[in-house]
């Protein structure tokens, strides 16, 4: 049951995603799609006690559980820079608004990556603090293990986004060099 629900979550945040945006620009209901776009949080809010209560009611600790964990950690440390960046995409797409500038060479490249680390690290602080106390709460150190593997897995994402952002510091893109065109050379007959 929880993996279904999870999966609705997801479903359920890309449909309201799409539903606001188009309420925002297609539609041309701002306020609208405003509306809609911050009813996503209810979605992570209904998991969250869906997964409480199932661990309540003598869930067994199991892979859905810290699957449920890590799918709030990320929207929390992604889900606003996912709706921001998908709504100036569609405000440029849509509504006639600038293009989205993105960093992808040098200096600025390595501290968006870091910014992106940042926001890995906080959904993963929320995980481990969710996977913690669903341990505490069930208490049994038998039962938690599958709780704790999911621990060590957001860790390791933690330090996969790390070594990430540090390529791009100690190896940063270099812009492609402009051409110089020569100007013609005008020959006098």
């Amino acid at each position: 049951m929880l993996v279904a629900l999870i999966i609705a979550c997801e479903v359920g945040f890309w449909v309201l995603l799409a539903g606001g945006l188009a309420l925002r620009y297609l539609a041309k209901m701002p306020r609208l799609g405003a509306a809609v776009l911050l009813c996503e949080p209810l979605l992570e809010l209904v998991l969250l006690v869906v997964t409480t209560l199932d661990l309540k009611n003598g869930g067994e600790p199991s892979w859905t559980h810290g699957l449920a964990a890590l799918y709030i950690g990320y929207t929390v440390g992604y889900g606003h820079y996912t709706v921001k960046w998908l709504d100036r995409h569609a405000a440029y797409r849509f509504g006639g608004g600038p293009k989205p500038p993105g960093p992808k060479y040098g200096k600025a490249r390595a501290v968006h990556e870091w910014k992106l680390w940042t926001r890995t690290l906080a959904g993963v602080a929320v995980a481990l603090g969710l996977l913690q106390a669903a341990i505490w709460y069930v208490g049994d150190a038998a039962d938690t293990g599958s709780l704790q593997s999911w621990q060590y897995a957001a860790l390791r994402v933690l330090g996969i986004q790390a070594l990430i952002a540090a390529t791009y510091t100690l190896w940063p893109r270099k812009a492609p060099a402009v051409e110089q065109r020569e100007e013609p050379v005008e020959v006098e007959r």
